[in-house]
Parts: structure tokens; sequence; C-alpha cells
């Protein structure tokens, strides 16, 4: 099973594009780390206070799977400099 998921979020304390840069490289190295999780920016590189990540991950069952991104994505919660305003789960 393939589970796909696009995040969308708000930095808010971003004042430039090296702040963005910062955030989304912690989040991106501490969820690749943590979790069997591909992930990725996607979308809005040129705007400062947003930005979009995909979230890949494979297992044998729906349930594994599941987990896997939903604890991805309250990773991506506990960070207090971004909020997370959107989730969209595919199954592919």
């Amino acid at each position: 099973m393939i589970l796909a998921a696009v995040v969308e979020c708000i930095i808010y304390d971003a004042h430039s594009l090296k702040d963005k840069r910062s955030v989304v490289k912690r989040i991106t190295t501490r969820i690749g780390g943590s979790f069997n999780i591909a992930i990725s920016e996607v979308d809005y590189h040129d705007l400062w206070q947003r930005t979009c990540f995909e979230l890949v991950t494979t297992s044998p069952d729906r349930v594994r799977a599941e987990r896997v991104i939903d604890q991805a994505l309250a990773l991506i919660d506990s960070f207090p400099e971004i909020e997370r305003t959107a989730a969209d789960k595919q199954w592919l």
C-alpha cells in the first residue's frame, strides 16, 4: 500500500526565505530520519510564510501506513513556528 499526504502550512515567524528554509529543513530532516517516509517541499517555494509538503510511505497494510503518516503529521504539529492548515491523504 502506498499512502501520500499533501500538507499545507503557514510559518508565522518567517520574515525571509532564509527563515523559511531553516524551518522547512528542520522539519524534513526530523521526519525523514524518524519515520519510513519520503518528504519534500512541493509548492510555495517563493513565498516566505507558506509551504506545502508531500509525504509518502509504503507499507504492507493500510493500518501501518495510516499510523506512520498520522505520527508524521503530529510531529509537524509539534513545531511551534508552523501551523498545519490542510492535510489531504490519498491512496496510490
